[in-house]
């Protein structure tokens, strides 16, 4: 075991290439705007909620962690709690949405509500003043959350490590707003995910459709999670990371492809099943030309390659095997996201400049958020009641 390196450093160089890639993607977003507003705003939607959905989920592991009182996780902390502040800079991104309404959102035009009963019906929830009036309390509330259990934790640091009763304390509150939030979360990210997302067709809807976000979030969140913490590992952080909490990190990523596979096929599987026009609609245009070998994409990078690569117990304990599933799950998050947006905004299948610009600015802001969150504590909360739990972690 390698020197314990006790607070994270952003060097210049990686800062310059940051901001190098956040002026592509900020340039490709003002140009797109001039040359093809529709696909511009559609690409926008799309990472600005991939990232989005990314961050959310690493809330979501830090909350679940908190309330389970799980001790092997506990050494890796920092990371989920960096990855939450995001969450107020995708805030304002996301009001910034407001311009694109009626590039993305069929129902928010006047016009369409004239000559549509059903778009007509739905006005009084669906109209943009409320839409994003939902869209600003979902982020307050998270925020506020998110503010709480982080000054929590780094008030943690501050306290005498004799002071048993103090740190115990202060962990029990964490643990009764996680409690707390966590309901929150489930039921705001759902109706999130309803307005951001399935509100692109108007014309359909799905009871599913939103729980199977909440599970892609967490499963795409945990696993982006896990990426840093090896990266991190390899300069030296977490010197302690042994195959026990590779095995860990595996079962996670392994048990929550398998729900989100679940949850996939339960929504095709009883729409197919159901046969109903306003319910198939939404698979009929996914299922034609090049939308096949993206639906099928899909299904393959979150579900199948996960659960085959991981099963065994050989490959879950290989930092280089799940690093590699990780990059298909990053991938399959965004055809996830692609499949869900594009056709009901632009409806052409083409991924271009305008696209990877954006994904390269956004990455690299969110880089630059986590990274910069990092520094600002101890990478180990050095208090944490089960720290030496994690650091010498076994089955």
């Amino acid at each position: 075991m390698g020197a314990m390196k006790e607070q994270f450093q952003v060097s210049t160089t990686f800062r310059i290439i940051i901001l190098i890639l956040m002026a592509i993607g900020a340039c490709t977003f003002v140009i797109g705007l001039f040359t093809d507003r529709e696909t511009t705003w559609a690409g926008y939607l799309v990472t600005n909620y991939y990232f989005f959905s990314i961050a959310m989920g690493g809330v979501f592991f830090y909350l679940l962690q908190s309330i389970t009182q799980s001790g092997w996780s506990s050494a890796f902390k920092r990371v989920p709690e960096a990855m939450m502040s995001y969450i107020p800079v995708a805030a304002l991104f996301f009001l910034l949405l407001y311009f694109g309404t009626h590039d993305l959102y069929r129902w928010s035009d006047p016009e369409a509500a004239a000559v549509d009963p059903l778009i007509r019906s739905r006005a009084v929830f669906m109209n943009v003043p409320f839409f994003y009036i939902r869209i600003a309390l979902f982020f307050a509330l998270w925020i506020i959350f998110i503010r709480i259990l982080r000054k929590l934790s780094l008030r943690e640091d501050s306290f005498d490590p004799a002071d048993h009763e103090g740190i115990m304390a202060l962990f029990a509150k964490s643990e009764l707003y996680s409690k707390i939030f966590i309901f929150i979360l489930a039921i705001t990210f759902t109706l999130s995910a309803f307005d951001l997302v399935m509100s692109i067709d108007a014309h359909w809807y799905s009871t599913i459709f939103a729980f199977k976000n909440l599970v892609a979030a967490f499963l795409h969140g945990v696993s982006v999670m896990i990426l840093i913490i090896f990266i991190l590992h390899r300069r030296g952080y977490f010197p302690f990371l042994n195959k026990y909490h590779l095995h860990d990190f595996a079962r996670y990523l392994f048990m929550l492809s398998i729900l989100w596979g679940y949850f996939w096929f339960a929504q095709f599987m009883l729409i197919w099943f159901g046969n109903i026009p306003e319910e198939t609609v939404y698979y009929y245009v996914r299922w034609q030309d090049g939308w096949k070998v993206m639906f099928f994409l899909e299904i393959g990078l979150n579900w199948a390659i996960p659960f085959m690569v991981l099963l065994p117990i050989k490959t879950s304990r290989n930092m280089m095997v799940i690093t590699m599933v990780i990059a298909f799950l990053i991938i399959g998050q965004y055809i996830d996201l692609f499949v869900q947006i594009i056709p009901g905004t632009t409806g052409v299948l083409k991924f271009g400049l305008i696209h990877a610009g954006l994904f390269v600015g956004y990455a690299a802001l969110f880089a630059l958020v986590v990274a910069t969150a990092l520094g600002k504590a101890k990478i180990i909360a050095p208090n944490h009641p089960y720290l030496e739990e994690s650091l010498k972690h076994k089955f």
